[in-house]
């Protein structure tokens, strides 16, 4: 029942107690009214492996399924981290990517910060889920709900066939940033397929290396290259695959900054990124987040939000 990584803030509660557990949180809905604190308490201080053993014990012996029965007493953001928390990794990823694609309208951004963070096995765990809980191919949904070189992109994502081990071809890099280079800055119509293919296909030691053989020839990051010659969703799954590459707690990092940044918060990539990354490396997005805009996580989330929900999304990053 350990946690899914090694640098989350949410780790295996030491003594833990399923039936103790599912006691508190049959409590907490008890009567008129709903404990948050106690539910915030149990749940955000418990693995994805020790909440499956909690749901487990509550049907057990209340003969109920727990998350319907905190979805009719909850609400808001609060009710979406909760749920959120009761589900498997894969399912939650799943869950988001089928939320993204209903109704008029896509989330491209949802769908670009699931699918450019995750390893192949991430990739292919997310499109059993999707297939189990919704009777779907999840290809067959992002083709029907996205256009062109980005519908392109994510279906290679999607393929999960990117090369992972740690082969560097020192001829190879200074190829592929000679042939990005031509295929973008040197050209007058960008070729996006030399990009996809590369930025896609190769596997991390290699690509840091192409970045850095990129920067030499062109005399700019590839960010930037990307962002002169692209726009819209296409440009941003191209940078969130660099950046990912380059640093995903930045990335990360920046997605929950930009998240409480601006006119309102943009909650549903707030949760989204606490609760896919409370138990992965929320460490390290934290001490990025504070690297790169000089406050705590913490103190935009006391700033930016409220209430009980404010109180989970802080337990969930490690409080202060």
């Amino acid at each position: 029942m350990a946690a899914i990584g090694d640098r989350g803030t949410v780790t295996e509660a030491s003594g833990f107690d399923a039936e103790a557990d599912c006691q508190k949180l049959r409590e907490a809905m008890k009567g008129a009214g709903t404990n948050e604190a106690t539910i915030t308490e149990v749940l955000a201080h418990r693995t994805i492996a020790q909440r499956q053993r909690i749901k487990e014990a509550y049907k057990q012996t209340v003969g109920k399924d727990l998350a319907d029965d905190l979805s009719s007493e909850l609400s808001g953001n609060f009710r979406d981290v909760v749920l959120g928390l009761l589900m498997l990794a894969p399912v939650y990823d799943a869950n988001e990517l089928r939320n993204a694609m209903k109704g008029s309208g896509t989330d491209e951004a949802c769908l670009i910060d699931i699918l450019a963070s995750k390893s192949n096995t991430e990739v292919k765990t997310i499109i059993l889920a999707y297939k189990k809980e919704y009777g779907e191919d999840l290809e067959e949904a992002v083709t029907g709900e996205t256009p062109g070189m980005f519908q392109r992109v994510l279906v290679s994502l999607l393929s999960a066939a990117r090369d992972e081990s740690d082969r560097v071809d020192e001829a190879q890099v200074v190829q592929d940033a000679k042939e990005i280079y031509e295929a973008g800055e040197a050209e007058w119509a960008t070729d996006e397929d030399k990009f996809l293919s590369v930025l896609c296909g190769r596997n991390q030691h290699h690509l840091l290396k192409v970045f850095v053989a990129y920067q030499k020839i062109s005399g700019r990051d590839i960010e930037e290259s990307i962002e002169r010659e692209m726009s819209g969703p296409l440009a941003s799954v191209f940078l969130a695959i660099v950046k990912c590459l380059r640093n995903k707690s930045a990335f990360f990092a920046a997605r929950l900054y930009k998240s409480m940044t601006g006119p309102g918060v943009t909650d549903s990539v707030l949760i989204r990124t606490v609760v896919s990354r409370a138990e992965i490396d929320m460490l390290d997005i934290k001490a990025q987040f504070q690297r790169m805009y000089g406050k705590s996580l913490s103190s935009f989330i006391k700033a930016d939000t409220s209430g009980d929900y404010r109180q989970i999304l802080l337990e969930l990053c490690g409080g202060e």
